[in-house]
């Protein structure tokens, strides 16, 4: 199997659906190349196509804060597939940037962010790997409770 159709294949059995990009919320675009580094805008959580709202550690906990990075994940998916046409271009995942409407008191914004660098894991293997920060916002766009940023090398 070649790893185009394997990365393809893991999408599949891990019943995601690659969406395209939501169009801008502001001014700006959902990635830019440059080089052989592409940048993933901010993709904020998302259920059933509604704005996942909440703030950590006040009325949401952190398993569920864990599957808003995982939905982000998928959606960041479906952004890496429109900006390159095919998966497989990929040759890692450089930089994940993860924040967490949180309450002063939470933390465990590292524990939020899994949700998302697990399933780039599941994914892409080794080169799903990558460098990560995460941390705790007083609030992000529209009430969402969790907002992650990519950075992605190509071949």
């Amino acid at each position: 199997m070649s790893q185009d159709q394997e990365i393809y294949r893991r999408i599949a059995d891990a019943g995601i659906v690659l969406r395209a990009p939501a169009k801008p919320a502001a001014a700006y675009v959902p990635f830019v190349e440059t080089g052989k580094l592409l940048f993933l805008s901010g993709h904020i959580a998302r259920r059933e196509g509604l704005v996942w709202e909440g703030q950590l550690g006040r009325d949401m906990e952190t398993a569920t804060g864990t599957q808003a990075a995982r939905a982000i994940a998928q959606d960041l998916l479906g952004t890496l597939h429109a900006a390159t046409g095919n998966l497989a271009k990929i040759r890692r995942i450089v930089k994940v940037l993860c924040l967490v409407n949180s309450t002063s008191a939470f933390t465990e914004h590292h524990l939020v962010a899994n949700g998302c660098s697990e399933l780039l894991e599941e994914i892409f293997g080794d080169a799903g790997k990558h460098a990560r920060s995460a941390f705790g916002v007083a609030q992000l766009p529209t009430g969402t409770c969790v907002e992650v940023e990519l950075v992605a090398e190509l071949f």
